[in-house]
Order: C-alpha cells, then structure tokens, then sequence
C-alpha cells in the first residue's frame, strides 16, 4: 500500500527484456531491499536487484500493456514512492499501485494559485471516479473537481506542481490511472444487487449515521 505523496523522483537507466532499473538517492536505495515493494509512477513493482545506487524491477508483460510505457524511456525523471509502513501518517489517500486505465492529458489552464489539467480516459472507468473523490494519477494522490462524459478536471496546486512530475506534463502525454479503491469496492457490492446511482448509495451510508 502507498499513500500518494511523492518523496522523490528517479531516473530511468533501462528498460530492457522487461527488467526496469532506476538511479535513486543513496539515502533512499540503501533503504530498499530485494523483495520490497515499490511504485515507480504509481505502479507497484517488486524489487529483484540492487547496486549501490540503482535497484530493478521487473514489468511483467501484462503491466506493461496497462501502462503508459512510454514514459518508462531511458533517462525519464519518475514518480518514486516506497510503500508506507503500518506506522505512517496517511497523509493522502490509500493507494495500492494497480493501474486502472492510461489517460491523456487534453487541456491544461494555468493561473496564478495552481493549473486545471482536463484528462480524458475509457467511459468503462469513470464510473469509479466522482467529483470531490481522490484518484492517482502516475502515483500522485489527487482530488477530483469534476466528471465529465469523456473525463475529469483536476486542479493542481503550485507546491504539487513543482513537487511533482505535473509541471512537465504536457497536451496529449498519457499518465496511469488508478481510481479508488473504496470506489471500486462500492460500485461492485451494490451494482450485483442494483444497478444504484452515486447518490443512491451515499443516502445509504448517510442513513446509517
């Protein structure tokens, strides 16, 4: 499990026959072992090898058609997030670091107090995304403002921006998804029994407080 707030970044050193090596500080790769998990752009990989200063992974070939690969090229700056300790605060949200879906940066609005990046994706997934709900995107935990037919709007704030991977994002670049887990939950448990609506089951859970 991982929380969504981005520590650091990496560097991608390959890509080859499926085995992802990525350059970290010194400080954080003396903290991973062989066997941790880790999310490299919100996914969650497993450590198999180390050097002083880089460890791999390896994509599986079904992980790497659920991804947006691209970003994986040979010097790519990454999302690194290693996976919280039962201890930690949950400052984001819960995060398992299983890609739902690959969406596509469409409109980006800048202003003064952050940026409203527009990001289209499969109509199949939106179900499991509602306004004011949490969402990854490429690891970061973020909070929906709106749901549209064929996406939604995030704003960004400038300290995420510049903590972040956002500030580079550009039109059409394609990110990894991962909706909520309560979301996804939700939907499944009451779709079997009704095909209920987002306010249908919020009067459901209100009602029992």
């Amino acid at each position: 499990m991982f929380t969504g707030l981005i520590r650091e970044f990496g560097e991608v050193i390959s890509l080859q026959s499926e085995l992802l090596t990525i350059k970290i500080s010194k400080k954080t790769n003396d903290s991973v072992k062989i066997g941790d998990s880790i999310s490299i752009n919100g996914v969650c990989l497993t450590v198999i090898k180390k050097t002083n200063d880089t460890f791999s992974v390896e994509l599986s070939h079904e992980t790497s058609k659920l991804i947006a690969i691209e970003n994986y090229k040979n010097g790519s700056k990454v999302h690194i997030e290693q996976a919280m300790l039962m201890t930690d605060r949950l400052d984001g949200h819960i995060v398992q670091g299983h890609i739902d879906v690959v969406g596509k940066i469409t409109k980006i609005n800048k202003s003064t107090k952050g940026s409203d990046f527009y990001i289209s994706c499969d109509k199949n997934f939106l179900k499991y995304i509602i306004s004011k709900g949490s969402i990854a995107i490429d690891g970061v935990s973020l909070t929906v403002n709106d749901v549209y037919n064929d996406g939604f709007r995030l704003t960004i704030i400038n300290h995420t921006l510049e903590n972040t991977l956002f500030s580079k994002y550009k039109i059409n670049q394609r990110i990894n998804i991962e909706t909520d887990m309560f979301a996804r939950y939700l939907y499944s448990m009451f779709s079997k029994n009704k095909n209920m609506s987002w306010d249908e089951v919020n009067n459901i859970l209100n009602s029992n407080w």
